[in-house]
């Protein structure tokens, strides 16, 4: 078998080469670099180059680069382990980044669990366009320890940008955090903007305009909810949180028929694609506290004359009650004639028979009328 020289490979993290010292009569077929996460990536170098250029990727976790040489045994691999240096447990853990308010970024770690209490942590920032890096301007500490970064400068940045976190220590080597990020996925939106309401006699619009954006943004980009509130509600069962889509048009028929009480409006926006939500709106009122205490006073109205009569409704069934107990009914003096009478006038006359039993017993007179003749002279 052909012997191969060693190729004395080298790996530089901040530009992504992986470079060799170049051989006589040596052809170079391909890189690749073998991620744990994303596995191979293959390059082909270009002429007799002895680099290749990857793009930038996370490689805390270790990586292994490979060169192919062809000889004329064949294809013969030549291995690099790049493994992170330093003391496992020390990087930064944690790491995290968010945008608000357009122009501002905050960034935030915490210390390794096995880190050596003189550790020091610092950030470093590469744009994917320019490659050009930058430290944080502005560290956050902890017990004189970086855990986080402010800036309040975001140009020259891309939509997708690498960041590493290194660290020293006197004690120990220190190992190293490094991630890509995209300030669309993690930019937190201002709140929306012109919220203003207009009603009619059954329903009122909500109208308001879509946050201010890092990047150009269409209206399905956006997420929207609404919390309306009515006031002085402290059981919050009139409350509504309703969710809107940007397809909407950045308005929302709000059901609410006259008289209606006093509301508040207050409005919260997100990525489509994301879950980071805005800070609410300054709430906006509709409604008239008039049209509350209406019917605040008709309901107590209405309470209190419900009561009243059920207090007169009781005292006079008390009174009642004791009227008959007090002063019991006095029988009235039985007038018979008056009753007779009374009691004639309400017989109804039918035709008499006799009665057969009393026929036998009547005595009949017969009288005859007798004609006296003159005497004689």
């Amino acid at each position: 078998m052909e012997w191969v020289p060693s190729l004395n490979m080298k790996f530089d993290r901040r530009t992504m080469e992986l470079s060799w010292d170049c051989k006589e009569n040596t052809t170079y077929l391909e890189c690749v670099m073998i991620h744990k996460e994303k596995g191979e990536i293959r390059k082909k170098p270009k002429n007799k180059d002895c680099h290749c250029n990857f793009s930038h990727d996370s490689l805390h976790g270790g990586v292994t680069f490979v060169v192919k040489v062809n000889s004329t045994q064949g294809p013969i691999p030549e291995k690099l382990v790049y493994a992170n240096p330093g003391g496992e447990g020390t990087a930064a853990q944690n790491f995290s980044c968010f945008i608000y308010n357009v122009n501002f970024m905050n960034c935030t770690w915490a210390k390794g669990r096995a880190a050596p209490d003189d550790v020091q942590y610092f950030l470093y920032i590469q744009d994917f366009k320019e490659k050009r890096e930058r430290e944080c301007p502005h560290y956050v500490t902890d017990s004189r320890t970086h855990v986080g970064c402010h800036l309040h400068d975001l140009s020259g940045l891309t939509f997708r940008n690498y960041f590493l976190v290194n660290g020293t220590s006197r004690e120990t080597a220190v190992q190293f955090f490094d991630t890509i990020l995209s300030l669309k996925k993690i930019e937190i939106y201002s709140p929306p903007n012109n919220v203003s309401v207009h009603c009619n006699p059954s329903h009122c619009q909500i109208l308001w305009d879509p946050p201010r954006t890092r990047h150009p943004s269409s209206a399905w980009d956006f997420n929207y909810q609404l919390r309306i509130q009515k006031q002085n509600n402290k059981e919050h069962a009139g409350n509504q949180l309703i969710d809107v889509t940007g397809k909407s048009e950045n308005k929302y028929n709000f059901p609410s028929p006259e008289p209606r009480p006093k509301h508040t409006v207050t409005i919260r926006a997100s990525d489509a694609r994301g879950q980071h939500w805005s800070a609410w709106s300054q709430p906006v009122e509709f409604g008239s506290t008039q049209a509350t205490a209406n019917f605040v006073h008709v309901y107590v109205l209405v309470v209190l004359g419900t009561f009243v009569c059920a207090l007169i409704l009781s005292c006079l069934v008390k009174r009642l009650f004791a009227s008959e107990t007090l002063f019991p009914r006095i029988p009235h003096i039985k007038d018979k004639w008056s009753e007779n009478v009374h009691t004639d006038h309400q017989i109804i006359w039918e035709k008499s028979t006799p009665d057969t039993g009393k026929i036998d017993h009547e005595e009949i007179l017969t009288v005859e009328e007798v004609t006296v003749a003159p005497e004689s002279v």
